[in-house]
C-alpha cells in the first residue's frame, strides 16, 4: 500500500457516482486522510424528475459509510447560476453552443470547490474525472487518461497551473472496467450505476424543452442555404446547433443530390443569420457548408500560461467525442488565435470549444468564433 498521502488532508468531490466513489476510495488506500464533499448547485426544479441530487447524496452517504470518511454538503447554487448558467443562456441567445461542461470544471469544480477544500485545511483536491497531472519542468501538465474511451481532458483544458498544482486524479491511468471492478470488490452498491450524462449538475431532460424554460420560442422560416427555398418553420435559432440533424422535421422534402434520383438525403443545420432569424439547412453528410479547413478561436486560455508555437504540428478536438486532428496554429495573441487543419473539420460550431494536444499533453484551447 502506498503512503504518499500519510498525514496529508484530500478533499475528494463525490458525485454518487462511481468514477468519484474509487477516487476517494484510492485515496484512502493511499493513507490520505480522505474527506467526501458533495456539491449541490442546481435549485430550480429540485423536485423535478431529472434532478437526481437527493438520491446522488443517499448514494454519497452510502459509499462514505463503507469506505470509512466524512462527509460535508455544500451549496454552490448561486455561484453556478452567476458563473455557468447565466453564460450559458447568454450563449444560447447569441446563436452560439456553449460547452456548460467546460465552464462547470473551471468555475466551480476547479474553483468554488478548490476555495472551499483549501479553507477547510487540505492539501490537495482530487475528483473521478479520466483525466491526468504531473509536473515536468517546474510546471503542471494535463494529460489524457490511459483509457481513451473515457478521456475527460477536453473538458478539463480551462484549468491553470495553481489550479492543477493542487489537484489528484486518480483514475488517470484505470480503465472504466476496472473501476467498476474495484467498487464491486469493496462493497460500494454504486459499482453498477449507471454514467450520468446530462448537464453538469442539472441532469438529463429533454434539451428544448428545458431551454424553452427560459429562453421563450421565436419562430422563423428555415431555408434551403443552396437556393433560398423555404422548407419549413423553427420554433427559434436558440434551440438549434450546426451539424444539427433531428428535430428540424423537414425530413420528407427533396432536394439537393436527392432531386434527380427520389432520394431523401438528410437535412443538417448548415448557418444561422440572427439578425434575420433564418435557419439555414442543407442536404447531405458531406456538404461542402458542414466542413471547414479553419477555425479562429477567443478566450484562449494556455495551461502552461504560455501560447503554443506556432507552425507546429499538433492535434485538435472541436468536439468531445472527436479524435485529433493534425493542426497548426498560424497565429496566436493574446485574444485569439487561427488553427488551419490538415484536413477538412465537420461542423465546427461557435460556441463550442476547441482543445489542442501535443501528443498526451493538453494545451489548453478556445472558444470557437
Amino acid at each position: 500500500m502506498s503512503s504518499e498521502g500519510k498525514g496529508k488532508t484530500v478533499v475528494v468531490g463525490l458525485s454518487g457516482g462511481v468514477d468519484s466513489s474509487v477516487a476517494a476510495l484510492l485515496l484512502k488506500q493511499q493513507g490520505w486522510n480522505v474527506v467526501g464533499l458533495f456539491m449541490k448547485n442546481w435549485e430550480d426544479d429540485d423536485d423535478d424528475e431529472y434532478c437526481s441530487s437527493r438520491q446522488d447524496l443517499i448514494d454519497v452517504m452510502s459509499v462514505a459509510d463503507t469506505i470509512g470518511i466524512d462527509v460535508e454538503v455544500v451549496n454552490f447554487a448561486k455561484e453556478y447560476r452567476e458563473r455557468v448558467f447565466s453564460i450559458f443562456l447568454k450563449e444560447y441567445q447569441a446563436g452560439r453552443t456553449p460547452n456548460p461542461d467546460v465552464l462547470c470544471n473551471s468555475e466551480i469544480k476547479f474553483k468554488a470547490f478548490l476555495d472551499h477544500a483549501l479553507q477547510m485545511g487540505a492539501e490537495k483536491i482530487a475528483t473521478g474525472h479520466y483525466a491526468g497531472v504531473r509536473e515536468f519542468n517546474g510546471r503542471f501538465q494535463l494529460l489524457k487518461a490511459e483509457d481513451g474511451t473515457k478521456d475527460q481532458s477536453y473538458f478539463l483544458h480551462r484549468l491553470n497551473q495553481a489550479q492543477l498544482s493542487k489537484t489528484l486524479f486518480p483514475l488517470a491511468d484505470i480503465y472504466k472496467r476496472d473501476v467498476r471492478k474495484m467498487a464491486e470488490d469493496a462493497g460500494l452498491h454504486v459499482a453498477v450505476k449507471k454514467d450520468s450524462t446530462g448537464i453538469c449538475f442539472i441532469g438529463e431532460r429533454p434539451f428544448k424543452e428545458f431551454l424553452m424554460r427560459y429562453l421563450p420560442p421565436k419562430k422563423g422560416e428555415i431555408r434551403c442555404l443552396d437556393d433560398e427555398r423555404v422548407l419549413g418553420e423553427h420554433d427559434g435559432l436558440t434551440y438549434h446547433t450546426l451539424g444539427q440533424r433531428k428535430g428540424l422535421q423537414i425530413g420528407g422534402v427533396k432536394g439537393g443530390k436527392g432531386a434527380d434520383t427520389g432520394e431523401h438525403e438528410a437535412w443538417f443545420v448548415a448557418r444561422k443569420d440572427m439578425a434575420r432569424n433564418i435557419l439555414y439547412v442543407v442536404q447531405g453528410h458531406g456538404h461542402p457548408a458542414l466542413l471547414s479547413d479553419e477555425l479562429r478561436a477567443d478566450q484562449l486560455s494556455w495551461i502552461s500560461g504560455e501560447a503554443p508555437h506556432t507552425h507546429w504540428v499538433y492535434g485538435a478536438k472541436t468536439r468531445y467525442r472527436q479524435a485529433d486532428a493534425p493542426c497548426e496554429i498560424e497565429r496566436v495573441d493574446a485574444d485569439e488565435c487561427l488553427i488551419r487543419f490538415a484536413s477538412p473539420q465537420w461542423a465546427v460550431t461557435p460556441g463550442q470549444s476547441v482543445v489542442v494536444y501535443e501528443s498526451r499533453v493538453c494545451l489548453g484551447g478556445g472558444i470557437i468564433i
